[in-house]
């Protein structure tokens, strides 16, 4: 890869890599900026800050703030409430799922461009695209849950998305939209499958659930997504695997 750019936005880092020099990334940038001002809950005059107040109704807000309210609505019956957006304190915060959206946005977009070797890593939110070259997929380590610095799992992906949720980076922040109080049913959740977005929802719905939430994967809309989960109290884990 040769074409690389790191985007400081949404309180995080966005990387953008692909094989071609050719390739601008000034559109990417722009979305990255427009999502944003569309979904900050830390920018007071974004369209979610506004929602939060009920200064607007989602009717009123940008076609992307629908579209991804109507997907968290899917992926909160999905996931039989584990992920929802609208418990957590504030009112309607989409964070958990936007990141990877996001990512396969902009994937997609350097595609029109004629990009084949793509990866977007949107704050550990990973949307890939067409391997590393042509015959090499890209190698993604999953970070230990409690050693900081080592690696507990790399997979090899050539198309598609990984997303991890946990207390590695952020400590406990995710919260149980049932007790109101600190996940309890995982300390890390990696996810892996063809949407960067319900990749992300799956990995913090993982972390609130648990073991609980293996009974999503026998869903009609989950059956291409794996799961790598490491239990809140004890080193021991659980996957679910897909061929």
């Amino acid at each position: 890869m040769s074409n690389l750019h790191i985007e400081d936005v949404w309180n995080t880092v966005v990387t953008i890599e692909c094989e071609s020099e050719s390739i601008s990334y000034k559109n990417s940038i722009d979305f990255l900026h427009l999502v944003d001002q569309l979904f900050s809950t830390y920018l007071p005059d974004s369209e979610v800050s506004k929602l939060r107040r009920g200064e607007i109704a989602v009717e009123q807000a940008h076609p992307f703030v629908q579209q991804v309210w109507q997907a968290c609505l899917e992926i909160k019956d999905l996931t039989d409430g584990a992920f929802d957006p609208w418990a957590v304190p504030g009112g309607f915060d989409p964070s958990g799922y936007v990141k990877g959206w996001a990512a396969d946005q902009v994937a997609e977009q350097l595609i029109t461009q004629g990009a084949k070797h793509i990866q977007v890593n949107a704050g550990g939110d990973i949307s890939i695209r067409g391997g590393k070259d042509a015959k090499t997929p890209w190698k993604l380590a999953v970070a230990h849950p409690s050693i900081k610095g080592e690696i507990s799992k790399i997979y090899s992906i050539t198309t598609g998305a990984i997303a991890t949720s946990g207390n590695a980076e952020r400590g406990d922040h995710i919260i149980d939209p049932q007790s109101k109080t600190i996940a309890i049913g995982a300390r890390s959740a990696t996810v892996i499958g063809p949407d960067a977005g319900i990749s992300d929802a799956l990995a913090t719905a993982l972390v609130v659930s648990g073991r609980d939430g293996a009974s999503w994967f026998s869903k009609e809309a989950l059956l291409q997504y794996s799961c790598w989960v490491v239990d809140r109290h004890t080193d021991t884990t659980w996957e679910i695997l897909r061929k």
